[in-house]
């Protein structure tokens, strides 16, 4: 049994305790003729996943229902008829909202079904890139709530992204994400269930779901794949309600590079295509670019060269329009170089050491945050490495661990051990006391 998060994180926004859950389904039973006696035990059963029988889903609906002033359907409480699911796209907005908080609720306390589920592959994984794509589209997302919510709201959260963005970027994922997440709790979700009009709601969706997607990037960074999957999904959601095309192409962009992770090349490809196709006019040259770039990734590690160097072409191509002040805030991670570097990558899968090097020194050459600075310094030395140049790589990657000092990720630490195990073998003194520093680094537990 999986313990119902949506039931759990119901009980919290109405702030019922698991006897005052179980003496009001009592109360609503005696009115249909029912002798319940129900206990807090019960409860606990329930949120740990064992489904109550008879009319008593009904009644826990009717009653958290009337402590929210909102209508709740089985599904909206976790005891939906099992194995049916919803139609592609027909799963109503609030519905959406439900499992979202739900879901953020349970990552802020660490609940293991959530924080170590795999990422979904297959049909899970595409349907929905699917329901972005596709109709119907979200006609009205205004919403009746207690609190009203207004401007002043929408530029917190939008504050709150850049904010997260920047501690993301300086400290990594692993020391971001407890934070981002318990701002989405604690400030987001009541803004959520407010009261707000059409054209507010959207701002209000486009604003969650940035924050969403960089809460995506923590998790995915922080060793979660199956949680980072899941929030992407959510932005994806998001941007879907927001009418924001060019977000939601945005977002299929961390899909792509999660899957290039997963070696799910040809989804990688798929989802690249998905977005240039849908997002129009709406996608920046700054996106198009980098989705381009990582399309050329994906297409060199399935050995057609011929579409890699095309997209290359496309990525360098997009990368030459792009002007500074004329991108949305999420396209920032595109700085100059980085397309360098997602190019070398594509070249170095193709076996084009020489090209590849111009490019990661290239990217090298240019300035970037710290964050960005590893990763390309960690390309650069490998190519230096395939190319016998050991001391030269040794050097390279002495300056990649400087610069990750501090920060807390995974991703990163993946990285430095590439580079640890590639000196190690490289027969050069100079690049195996570099690798024994590194190593010496990665005993810091994160």
């Amino acid at each position: 049994m999986q313990p119902n998060s949506l039931l759990d994180s119901l009980l919290d926004e109405a702030g019922v305790s698991h006897a005052g859950l179980a003496a009001r389904v009592n109360q609503a039973g005696r009115a249909r003729g029912l002798a319940l006696r129900y206990e807090h035990t019960a409860v606990a059963r329930w949120l740990k996943g064992q489904r109550p029988r008879g009319q008593v889903p009904d009644l826990i609906c009717a009653v958290l229902g009337d402590r929210l002033g909102r209508p709740l359907a089985l599904d909206d409480i976790g005891l939906g008829v099992p194995g049916q699911s919803p139609a592609p796209g027909a799963t109503p907005l609030a519905g959406f909202m439900e499992r979202a908080t739900a879901l953020w609720r349970c990552d802020e306390q660490q609940r293991p079904h959530i924080v170590g589920a795999p990422a979904v592959t297959g049909t899970p994984a595409v349907m929905p890139v699917w329901e972005w794509e596709n109709p119907p589209e979200d006609s009205d997302v205004s919403r009746t709530g207690r609190a009203t919510v207004g401007p002043a709201d929408i530029e917190l959260l939008r504050s709150a992204r850049a904010h997260y963005e920047l501690m993301y970027r300086r400290t990594g994922g692993v020391a971001t994400r407890a934070r981002i997440v318990g701002f989405l709790n604690a400030e987001t979700a009541p803004l959520l269930r407010g009261g707000y009009s059409d054209a507010l709601g959207r701002q209000l969706h486009r604003a969650t779901g940035g924050l969403v997607a960089v809460a995506g990037i923590c998790a995915y960074d922080s060793d979660a794949p199956g949680l980072a999957q899941r929030y992407f999904h959510q932005a994806l959601r998001l941007a879907k309600a927001s009418g924001d095309r060019g977000f939601g192409a945005y977002v299929i962009a961390l899909l792509v590079n999660q899957s290039l992770f997963m070696d799910e090349h040809r989804q990688a490809v798929a989802f690249a295509e998905a977005a240039l196709r849908t997002a129009g006019r709406q996608i920046t040259p700054a996106l198009a670019a980098d989705l381009h770039a990582m399309q050329a990734k994906a297409y060199a590690r399935l050995g057609d060269g011929s579409s890699a160097l095309r997209c290359i072409r496309r990525a360098e191509t997009e990368a030459e329009r792009i002007r500074p002040g004329h991108e949305p805030a999420e396209t920032g991670y595109v700085q100059p170089g980085l397309v360098n570097v997602q190019v070398a990558e594509a070249l170095l899968g193709l076996g084009e050491l020489p090209a590849a090097r111009t490019h990661a020194t290239a990217a090298v050459d240019t300035p970037a945050h710290d964050r960005g600075r590893v990763h390309r310094l960690a390309m650069l030395s490998h190519i230096e490495l395939r190319q016998g140049e050991a001391d030269r790589a040794a050097r390279t990657a002495a300056e990649m661990a400087e610069r990750a000092r501090g920060m807390e990720s995974r991703r990163l630490r993946d990285r430095l051990r590439e580079v640890r195990d590639q000196l190690a073998v490289s027969g050069s003194a100079d690049a195996v006391e570099t690798a024994e520093r590194i190593g010496e680094a990665l005993r810091v537990p994160v």
